[in-house]
Formats: C-alpha cells, sequence, structure tokens
C-alpha cells in the first residue's frame, strides 16, 4: 500500500474568512480513508534540530516559542498560535517520515507539506519551514553523494526551494508555474518554466516534457514531487486553465519518469483554492489514488545513479 501521512489532526485557528482552506486537509483525508491501497498514518512531530538543518536557528526559536516578529507572521500568513506550531512541524515530520519510507518501499507521500515559499531566515506565503528542503538536508546527510530533484508544479513558483538551494550542486529545482503569479519576486531555480496566465492543458504537458528532459540530464537518485493543484481552472489563486484530465496527465507523467527511471521519492501536497473547496479536494485526491497504482513498477529493483 502507498503510504501517506497526514496532519490535520493538528488545526490551525484562524479568524473567520481568511483564504488559507484549511477544510481542504481533514476532506482529502476522508475522502482517501476507504482506498484499500493507501495507508494512512498520523505525521510525527519534527524535532528543533530537523528544521536548523536548513533554517535559522534564530526564525526556528523565535517561531517555536512565539516571539516571533509580528512583520514576519503577516508575511508568513498566519497569526501565531500553539495550533500552528504543532501542525507546521507536523507537516515538516511528515516529509521527512515520508522521505525515509520512500526509501524503502520507492515511493511515499504527504497531505500536508509543499511549503517551497520558506526561505532559510523566513517564512512567506502560507509556508513557514520548507519541509521538501529539511527533508532533503537530511538525506544528502545519509547519503552525500546523491543527487535531488524537485519537481515542483504548483502554480506559484517554488522561490524558497531555489533561494536555498541555489549554491547545491548535488540539487536540481525544476519549477512549473505562472509568470504573473505570486511571488512577484521570484527566484532563480535549475530551470524555471513560466504559463501566461489561462495556459491550458496541451501546452502545459508539452512544457512538462521539456522540463523532465532536463531532469533527466541531470541524474536524480531522489526527487520530492509538489503535486499543487492550483493550476486548476476556476481556482481563485490560480489564473491558468487545466483541467482534471489535464491534472491526471501532469501526474503520470512525473509518476512514470521516476518510475521508469528508478527513481524513488515523495509527493507533497502544495495548494489548491478553488471555490467551492471540494473541487481541489477532487483533484488533490486524484494524485494520490493514481500514485497508489505506480507504486508496484517503485518497488521493483532500482538503478543507481552515479556522476
Amino acid at each position: 500500500m502507498l503510504t501517506l501521512f497526514y496532519c490535520d489532526h493538528y488545526d490551525i485557528p484562524l479568524p473567520p474568512g481568511h483564504k488559507f482552506p484549511v477544510r481542504k486537509y481533514r476532506l482529502l483525508r476522508e475522502a482517501l480513508t476507504a482506498d484499500c491501497a493507501i495507508d494512512l498514518a498520523p505525521a510525527p512531530l519534527a524535532f528543533e534540530h530537523d528544521l536548523r538543518r536548513i533554517h535559522d536557528a534564530d526564525f526556528v526559536a523565535a517561531f517555536l516559542d512565539g516571539s516571533i516578529d509580528p512583520i514576519k507572521m503577516r508575511r508568513i500568513g498566519f497569526p501565531w498560535s500553539r495550533g500552528l506550531v504543532d501542525r507546521t512541524l507536523a507537516s515538516v515530520g511528515g516529509t521527512l517520515a515520508a522521505t525515509r519510507t520512500a526509501l524503502q518501499t520507492g515511493l511515499a507521500g504527504v497531505l500536508a507539506g509543499g511549503t517551497h515559499h520558506a526561505f532559510r531566515h523566513e517564512g512567506s506565503g502560507f509556508c513557514v519551514f520548507n519541509d521538501m528542503a529539511v527533508s532533503a538536508a537530511w538525506l544528502l546527510e545519509q547519503q552525500p553523494s546523491l543527487r535531488i530533484a524537485f519537481i515542483d508544479l504548483d502554480v506559484h513558483q517554488g522561490d524558497g526551494t531555489a533561494a536555498i538551494f541555489a549554491e547545491e550542486p548535488r540539487v536540481f529545482s525544476l519549477s512549473l508555474h505562472g509568470a504573473q503569479n505570486f511571488p512577484f519576486r521570484k527566484q532563480k531555480s535549475s530551470l524555471d518554466i513560466e504559463f501566461p496566465d489561462g495556459t491550458t492543458d496541451q501546452a502545459y504537458v508539452a512544457a512538462l516534457k521539456t522540463g523532465l528532459a532536463a531532469v533527466s540530464v541531470f541524474g536524480p537518485g531522489f526527487a520530492y514531487f509538489q503535486s499543487g493543484v492550483d493550476g486548476l481552472a476556476g481556482d481563485r489563486l490560480g489564473r491558468l486553465g487545466l483541467t482534471l484530465a489535464g491534472l491526471a496527465e501532469r501526474d503520470r507523467l512525473v509518476l512514470s519518469w521516476m518510475s521508469a527511471r528508478g527513481i524513488p521519492g515523495v509527493i507533497t501536497l502544495g495548494g489548491g483554492y478553488s471555490d467551492p473547496i471540494e473541487r481541489t479536494v477532487e483533484a488533490h485526491a486524484q494524485t494520490f489514488r493514481l500514485a497508489a497504482t505506480f507504486l508496484p513498477d517503485f518497488s521493483k529493483p532500482r538503478r543507481t545513479f552515479s556522476r
């Protein structure tokens, strides 16, 4: 079974009308509960030393104890609370646990995470700490010669991830995102592919094939797939025109690319802000259900990469 870690058992108290779709996490877990090919597990909490592998120690300590500058919290987009601390630690802990699981099974995921707007010294855009970067740093400690790819298909550029690993030759960051969307000050990924507003399935899939070809040349031995579905047509924050069928083709391309090359990896959630939110939940569930069908291919002996 495909193991997925969840963290919606920790609640984020938000004021009425807040635009972050906190309900989707519980709804997604409930939608996947009956799937016999999926094993759902509560995410463990990350430790402070895990966070300091990537993030500035003063920033980490200030967020954890609540002394963080209110200006930094406004940039993140949440009011500080103990619930937010626990939820954030679970999000990072879930991706770490999924990474360890994927090393054994070939593929795992987290029904949270993908917090790619978090930088070393501060958070941004609903992202406190960068779960994928923290997990990748742990993985590089375990396997110093490993090469890691980030395949970031959220509609918003993975600016924090790009900045964190800008000088790391063992990491390749691929980001496909809206040219005119947040963040408005972009960072430089290993490869950025930008789309005009309204881009539809055919153009998106063609661009993704080009991006994956570039990642193939890099030759990763592990991948993080940020599977945000905010590119879905009608998403409140997305501005692209992808369909559910187009997102399925996107996911199928990434998963078949990974499995064919023997690249184990982790799927994180990322963004999705449709109204009604059930449409976003359907798109996220589609990703993980499709991933479960690929798991037998990942469980086969895997090719190793060296360079």
